[in-house]
């Protein structure tokens, strides 16, 4: 059994959402937290864009979504969703009938903002579509585009304005019956997106994305969402995240996985726990860590690998981890396997090693047939 599980005190108990079906891949209920990410090239850019989904894929996304945005988007959507691994969300503004095109593409879900699809009448014709061709839908909130009578009401984008946004459409969804829906309320300021969640958490049922908007870069954006998404998390709110990062989809995907581990609401692949490193090390910690995160991405089992510098933390954090290595003295540290000291071995062959025991302990928990520990509900 791996150690890598939930204790506890730990646990986040997440707030109760109705579950609908996003593709095969169920979102909300007592469903994992699902992991997404959207594409950057050209939707009609065929083969590029799908190597984007498959790529992202491959890291661990649950959802894909592609941004249609003309007729010859529509016609490669087609295309992609077919050789798509994963459900693809059809990303809709201005033009209410690029919706229904990516419907009839075969889209699972198509993402509409209420504050620029256009008429009521217009929307109703994308549920239409949606309810048609078995889509669900995701309204989508930005503080950046609010319809105009809500910001001469409130006289600039403001929690308070992003919810009433999202109950009104809401109303038009359950107004004609349909009822497959999430919603987001996304805003690039963290304590706006904060209180704009908080608040349509407890005045709807309805699952819900989250997201902090035009988040920035790689490390900024990161800080960023790991702060907005984490602490929202933390309160139980939350069914599938997207974290928006001007970087590589594949980077968003990861980083999202990092926050729910970080949580104990999701787990895949090895969870490295290691030390900043200091005049004690007895290895090159940083270089070490490095190559073993690039080394092992292959593992999608979840367990824990610790990498301690030396014998200050080094022996307490491996009792809580399935593989570990302290560093010593002499050119060579101690393995730990199950949180019990097991051998020494040397560092010019510490990384090959290690190597070779989280691939042996992955095979392991695969036979014994592994699964993601989920926080309680």
């Amino acid at each position: 059994m791996s150690l890598n599980h939930i204790r506890p005190w730990r646990n986040i108990y997440r707030r109760t959402s109705r579950r609908i079906m996003v593709g095969d891949v169920p979102v909300g209920g007592d469903a994992p937290i699902s992991v997404q990410t959207m594409t950057n090239t050209a939707t009609t850019d065929i083969p590029g864009t799908i190597a984007q989904v498959q790529a992202a894929a491959d890291a661990g996304a649950d959802i894909v979504r592609i941004s249609v945005p003309d007729e010859d988007s529509s016609r490669a959507l087609k295309e992609i969703v077919r050789e798509s691994p994963v459900p693809i969300v059809a990303d809709i503004h201005f033009h209410y009938r690029r919706g229904i095109e990516a419907a009839e593409a075969g889209a699972a879900c198509l993402r509409i903002n209420p504050g620029n699809i256009g008429s009521q009448d217009r929307v109703r014709e994308v549920i239409k579509a949606a309810r048609d061709h078995g889509c669900s839908m995701r309204i989508g909130v930005n503080a950046g585009s609010l319809e105009k009578h809500l910001l001469d009401k409130y006289g600039e984008p403001t929690p308070e304005a992003m919810v009433e946004s999202g109950l009104d459409h809401i109303k038009v969804l359950e107004d004609n019956d349909f009822h497959e829906f999430k919603i987001s309320c996304k805003a690039s300021d963290v304590f706006m997106a904060a209180a704009a969640y908080q608040a349509l958490a407890e005045a709807t049922d309805a699952p819900i994305h989250l997201g902090i908007t035009e988040a920035g870069g790689l490390t900024s954006g990161t800080i960023k969402s790991a702060i907005g998404l984490g602490n929202l998390l933390w309160m139980g709110i939350g069914d599938t995240i997207r974290v928006s990062l001007s970087a590589d989809p594949v980077e968003e995907v990861k980083v999202g996985y990092e926050i729910l581990k970080s949580l104990g609401l999701r787990h895949r692949g090895v969870n490295i726990i290691s030390c900043p490193s200091c005049a004690r090390q007895g290895f090159d910690v940083i270089k070490t860590v490095e190559t073993l995160e690039q080394r092992l991405e292959h593992i999608k089992t979840p367990m824990s690998l610790s990498i301690i510098g030396c014998v200050v933390n080094g022996p307490g954090e491996a009792l809580m981890t399935d593989v570990g290595f302290t560093g010593g003295g002499a050119g060579s540290g101690m393995v730990y396997l199950a949180g019990k000291a097991s051998h020494k071995m040397s560092n010019d062959q510490m990384i090959e090693h290690i190597v070779e025991e989280v691939e042996k302990k992955a095979a392991a928990l695969e036979a014994e047939g592994a699964e993601e520990p989920q926080a309680a509900e």
